[in-house]
């Protein structure tokens, strides 16, 4: 009954403001009561807060406003004869943000299974046509504030454009498949690579990788394919030890610490643990962009298998990054946030790819120039 309420309330969302969109008001009405095949909605005087909606949809009553007209002008979402663009993407919300089945769907909302299926993809289509919008990769023409208003960061990283990283995501593929997708976990998943700044906004996105890929081997594809990862001359992307050196993507040193949470209780002994600590702060962004994209919407963060194919998952995980970016300034989310930084914090679990054959590339060895130089430097200056 809880589930019905809430999709229930997503759909008089839709309704109510596709009825009020003259109106300047930013309040969402409650539903009172549910009753056999329709909703009697009637309208209290009490509301529900910005919180409560962000339960539901995902997101405040203006921001959801404000992507219905996005996804009109920019991503060519149209109404139908019966149902408005504002019900196709409230529903399309609840999906991902609670990552129900289209049956669930098709009851909670009264509409058949291909009208919500249809309308679903729809959406997905017109979130997609704002990629260009929201999903950009940086040109480094700026040094990033994070970096340049820390004198931690600056100007040792000054040339830092961003954070990389792979999440594995599980994925629904045929038993003759699978095997090559059952990587570190016990199902299926795909290795989802990302680079996003360290404001947290994502960059780039390259989904669809077997679960047993690694992240150099993603990488590799990322930087050589035709929609690849652009890395501007003389600027770096940080990344972890499970990815190789180059001078445009700079790890760790290995054999040192190098998460944030070994060095709570003990400071840097050395220039390369110094290193490895700063690296560390900054390239936390992408763990902390996955984990709030991951915590909004349910649908790709699920231990359940996925309702959907590996391409309209992959399709599904673009646009939970590109509505990850738009909320991050149309509704920013603090407690979210936190309730992500405090799960990271308490999870001390990391895992290392060890790689035996070392890169002695002429691009490996100025990246490990390029590392000993800002260990070098920010070491001389954290002793002075």
């Amino acid at each position: 009954m809880h589930q019905l309420a809430l999709a229930q309330v997503a759909c008089l969302v839709a309704v109510w403001y596709a009825q009020n969109r003259h109106k300047q008001n930013s309040q969402i009405p409650r539903v009172v009561q549910l009753e056999g095949e329709r909703v009697r909605n009637e309208l209290m005087t009490k509301v529900l807060t910005n919180d409560q909606c962000r339960n539901i949809i995902r997101m405040s009553p203006s921001a959801f406003v404000e992507l219905c007209n996005l996804l009109v002008k920019e991503g060519g979402l149209r109404p139908t004869t019966r149902i408005t663009v504002e019900e196709q993407v409230a529903k399309s919300l609840y999906l991902l943000g609670h990552n129900v089945t289209n049956r669930a769907l098709s009851f909670f909302f009264y509409r058949s299974g291909e009208t919500v299926s249809r309308h679903f993809h729809n959406v997905l289509r017109a979130i997609m046509e704002l990629e260009d919008k929201f999903l950009n990769q940086p040109d480094g023409s700026q040094v990033p504030s994070e970096i340049f208003n820390s004198n931690r960061f600056y100007p040792f990283f000054k040339d830092c454009v961003g954070a990389i990283d792979g999440t594995h995501i599980r994925v629904k593929v045929s038993p003759i498949d699978a095997p090559k997708f059952r990587g570190r976990k016990d199902f299926p998943t795909q290795n989802v690579l990302a680079a996003c700044t360290f404001d947290l906004k994502f960059t780039y996105v390259l989904a669809g990788w077997e679960g047993t890929a690694s992240d150099s081997r993603i990488i590799k594809n990322a930087l050589t394919r035709q929609e690849c990862l652009k890395i501007s001359e003389g600027k770096y992307y940080l990344v972890d030890a499970g990815f190789m050196l180059k001078s445009s993507l700079i790890t760790p040193y290995r054999g040192e610490r190098y998460h944030l949470k070994e060095y709570s209780r003990n400071p840097p002994r050395n220039a390369r643990e110094l290193f490895n600590l700063r690296h560390s702060s900054l390239r936390n962004a992408i763990e902390r962009a996955f984990g709030v994209v991951k915590k909004r919407f349910a649908i790709i963060r699920s231990s359940t298998e996925p309702h959907y194919g590996i391409e309209t998952q992959k399709q599904i995980i673009l646009c939970c990054c590109i509505l990850h970016n738009y909320l991050i300034n149309a509704d920013p989310d603090e407690g979210l946030l936190a309730e992500v930084d405090a799960e990271l914090n308490n999870n001390s679990e990391h895992q290392e790819e060890n790689h035996s054959n070392r890169d002695d590339s002429d691009d490996a060895r100025m990246g490990e120039f390029l590392r000993d130089s800002i260990a070098a430097t920010m070491w001389l200056n954290y002793n002075m």
